[in-house]
């Protein structure tokens, strides 16, 4: 792995951050900045030339500006130069200042431009949580679908906090009083 490619492959590991733009608008990536600087650091970082790959090891952390991916472990497959697919496996958490996704592994197929979150999948904004077993995004189209095959029940699971009211206005007449 040439030495020049890494930061362009971390930048492409952290396009796995926009898992988390689901339907229900868990994490908003509307003002991140992908032109920030990326820093990784893990326990340990082993390239297999042979096999065109990196990983990242042990208490992994990507962060760009507001945005940070944790992870057990992230591996980065590359094709022709270039990356082809990131996974970051084990306790995948993805936080930004609008809301987090979690879960058991994370797999960003890069040509097609695909996220995957599967495992135990849970994501929050604020009081708000959705949970399913495999959340799929399509960069592309901006589609995201939350399934929940082998869950109990089989269905996704949502609980919505709807915001506070206003307190009504309090009335301006005096109340009538008997003599």
């Amino acid at each position: 792995m040439n030495a020049r490619r890494l930061p362009f492959l971390f930048a492409v590991a952290f396009a796995l951050i926009p898992a988390t733009g689901y339907a229900a608008t868990a994490v908003n990536l509307g003002k991140h900045n992908a032109d920030a600087p990326i820093q990784v650091s893990a326990d340990s970082f082993i390239a297999d030339i042979n096999a065109k790959t990196g990983t990242y090891t042990g208490n992994v952390v990507v962060s760009q500006g507001d945005f940070k991916l944790r992870a057990d472990k992230v591996r980065i497959n590359v094709v022709q130069g270039k990356p082809s697919r990131i996974v970051a496996d084990g306790h995948v958490v993805f936080d930004s200042p609008s809301g987090a996704a979690h879960g058991d592994t994370g797999v960003y197929e890069v040509g097609p431009r695909l996220i995957t979150l599967s495992g135990r999948v849970l994501l929050t904004k604020d009081k708000n949580v959705m949970r399913g077993t495999q959340l799929t995004v399509n960069l592309v189209t901006g589609a995201a679908q939350l399934r929940a095959k082998g869950e109990q029940g089989g269905r996704v699971q949502g609980l919505f906090t709807p915001p506070p009211r206003s307190a009504p206005p309090k009335s301006q007449s005096n109340p009538q009083t008997n003599p």
